[in-house]
């Protein structure tokens, strides 16, 4: 199947983007196209930070670091400039917690601590409740781990953050805190 065949036809979203059909497996790589894959998320779809940070949450919890990626990714595009490196931060955790899933160290380690330089300059519990002290710790504990050790023996749960400082994580309106 060639990009420059005529015959096939780019993946078009409703705006006209090109974007890849294809169904995904949990860690957001293309399948075959008639295989099932995960259900795909609404592309770019914004929610209030709280609710963006629970769903991402959820999703890392789930080992779906590629799709909580997905869910930080809109935030940032979406953030006034002021919280754009939060959201590009974590996005960018989620993106290092999916290179390692997916077996590869050296984008893990890169994209750990990219994520973690962009938290910096926040306060340590930063903007809803997000836990950056925490997160800048883990994120260079995990980078150095794996730059030292490789990937070999770590469990699914070692490769995993907690975003907010609660364990809870933010608290729904209108929830008990």
């Amino acid at each position: 199947m060639s990009g420059s065949d005529p015959a096939v036809s780019r993946d078009r979203d409703a705006a006209g983007r090109a974007r890849n059909a294809r169904p995904r497996d949990a860690l957001g790589r293309p399948l075959a196209r008639d295989a099932t894959g995960i259900p795909p998320l609404a592309a770019d779809q914004v929610l209030p930070p709280t609710e963006t940070l629970q769903a991402a949450q959820r999703l890392l919890d789930a080992g779906r670091p590629f799709d909580a990626h997905e869910v930080l990714e809109a935030a940032w595009k979406a953030a006034p400039p002021a919280d754009q490196d939060l959201w590009q931060g974590l996005a960018q955790l989620a993106v290092g917690l999916t290179h390692a899933r997916r077996g590869n160290a050296r984008g893990a380690v890169a994209l750990l601590r990219r994520g973690a330089r962009r938290l910096e300059g926040y306060p340590d519990t930063g903007p809803h409740e997000v836990d950056v002290r925490g997160l800048r710790a883990r994120s260079a504990e995990l980078a150095t781990r794996i730059e030292v050790a490789g990937l070999a023996g770590l469990s699914p749960d070692a490769l995993s953050l907690r975003l907010c400082a609660s364990a809870a994580g933010p608290t729904r309106p209108g929830s008990p805190a």
